[in-house]
């Protein structure tokens, strides 16, 4: 699932592309794409954009009359810049075309199961009732990161992607926080002291920083990130499942649960404070699905 740096990517150079152009026309390819009736979808078409944000793992166009066309791309949705006159992809991976006077952006979705969705909503009230909460850990304070992680008495890995007290932090990223922070994603919050929590967001604020600014250089000379991916080489441990760690070439341990897979260095120093009443089979472990 894009997170953070992927969204931030993307929010940054479709601005480039339509910030004060016009919405032409917005042909939906896929009605169950659009999760809302009211106001009518319609109701965009010739409107001005005046701007584009992040919302937690949300792409916002904002268009005149306080109109908000909010796009979560869930795990398998990616947004594709077009070219005036260019086609979409072909097949049924383009769920929506959103037609402006430099080109078009492409909602696309991989796959069979529709997870991706659109919702239009209208006024700043009803925009800030979708969001679902979580702080931006680039710009808090340690306190009140503190307080959002000792809220609740969650794992790690549970906390850091839960929504409502994290913005834009999955799977991906908090696996490479942890690594950085040299925590186990099995530690429990409430037994966190103040330094480790000191480099948790220490952690935190680095790796979401450095891969932003890596993923805006990988955009390239096209201007646009055309290969949005949870699996990237130079990750730490994420995707890296029984590949050496790259500090302690200790082979990569992973834990699975539903659809979400955790991956972690699992030498002591990693874990020694995590709470593990028995022992845990990477393949079969217990954790919290992460949330989206």
């Amino acid at each position: 699932m894009p997170e953070l740096p992927d969204i931030s990517v993307y929010v940054e150079c479709l601005a480039a592309r339509v910030q004060g152009d016009r919405l032409q026309r917005l042909r939906l390819r896929n009605p169950f794409l659009l999760r809302t009736a009211l106001p009518p979808i319609a109701s965009v078409e010739g409107r001005a954009v005046l701007g584009i944000s992040r919302l937690g793992k949300r792409v916002v166009i904002e268009l005149e009359g306080e109109l908000f066309l909010v796009l979560h791309l869930m795990i398998a949705g990616r947004l594709k810049w077009l070219a005036a006159g260019a086609k979409p992809p072909a097949g049924r991976a383009t769920l929506a075309l959103f037609e402006f006077g430099g080109g078009s952006l492409a909602f696309t979705e991989a796959g069979t199961t529709r997870r991706a969705s659109l919702h239009l909503l209208q006024g700043r009230d009803a925009l800030a009732a979708s969001d679902p909460g979580g702080i931006d850990v680039l710009g808090c304070e340690l306190a009140a990161f503190a307080a959002r992680l000792r809220s609740e008495n969650h794992t790690l890995k549970r906390s850091l992607t839960d929504p409502r007290l994290f913005s834009g932090i999955g799977n991906a990223y908090s696996d490479e926080i942890l690594h950085r922070a040299k925590l186990s994603p099995l530690l429990l919050t409430r037994k966190l002291d103040d330094t480790q929590i000191d480099t948790l967001l220490a952690a935190a604020r680095s790796v979401l920083a450095e891969w932003t600014a890596r993923l805006r250089s990988e955009a390239g000379p096209s201007g646009w990130p055309d290969k949005v991916t949870a699996f990237r080489s130079g990750m730490a441990v994420h995707g890296r499942y029984r590949q050496p760690c790259p500090v302690c070439a200790a082979p990569v341990q992973r834990i699975v649960y539903a659809d979400s897979e955790t991956n972690y260095c699992a030498l002591p120093d990693r874990r020694q404070a995590a709470r593990r009443p028995r022992a845990v089979d990477p393949a079969q472990g217990q954790l919290a699905p992460a949330h989206r």
